[in-house]
């Protein structure tokens, strides 16, 4: 696993509520390592993804993420974005901040859509990875992406978009492995 490429993800979704809402946006940063070592960005995309059930999203959630229809006027069908996902992603390590909150929206997608979901079956929460690494500490942060970010000094000017996130997430990621 130390020497896969690793695909950060974040998700930007119409709610929490994976039965009744769904994705609208992904951002990716696919990052080689070697032995756990951090090494080039091989790539990055955002995907912005075409609601079909806009009626069962949550308004405040819209309003976080900053869904508006003349944004998302050329956005892609689910279909389309899980297959372009799951081919960028062959074999690849997912790295989410609350990657079981990514996860569950992603594993409904590929499993509505009929997409092979390709990516290595280990996944690296770094929430997880946080708590691990700073919960002794007197002055610990919150976990969520916004402390640490502010803990570590990694600007994220443009929060609650999947790229920018996912950047943010990358970041952070690199803060904890120099502890």
């Amino acid at each position: 696993m130390k020497n896969k490429k690793l695909a950060f993800l974040d998700l930007e979704t119409t709610g929490f509520d994976v039965e009744k809402q769904e994705i609208i946006e992904i951002g990716v940063v696919i990052i080689n390592q070697q032995n756990g070592i951090l090494c080039d960005i091989l790539e990055e995309f955002e995907i912005k993804i075409q609601p079909e059930h806009i009626e069962t999203a949550d308004a405040e959630a819209l309003s976080i993420n900053g869904y508006n229809e003349a944004d998302w006027m050329f956005a892609v069908s689910l279909k389309q974005a899980m297959e372009m996902l799951s081919e960028k992603t062959k074999d690849c390590v997912m790295v989410a901040h609350n990657v079981s909150f990514d996860y569950s929206f992603l594993a409904k997608a590929f499993s509505i859509t009929g997409v092979e979901n390709k990516m290595f079956y280990a996944k690296i929460d770094t929430i997880s990875f946080a708590f691990a690494k700073l919960h002794k500490l007197e002055n610990a942060p919150r976990l969520n992406l916004k402390s640490l970010c502010e803990y570590f000094g990694v600007e994220n000017d443009r929060a609650h978009t999947a790229l920018a996130d996912t950047r943010a997430t990358v970041e952070v990621y690199r803060k904890l492995l120099e502890l």
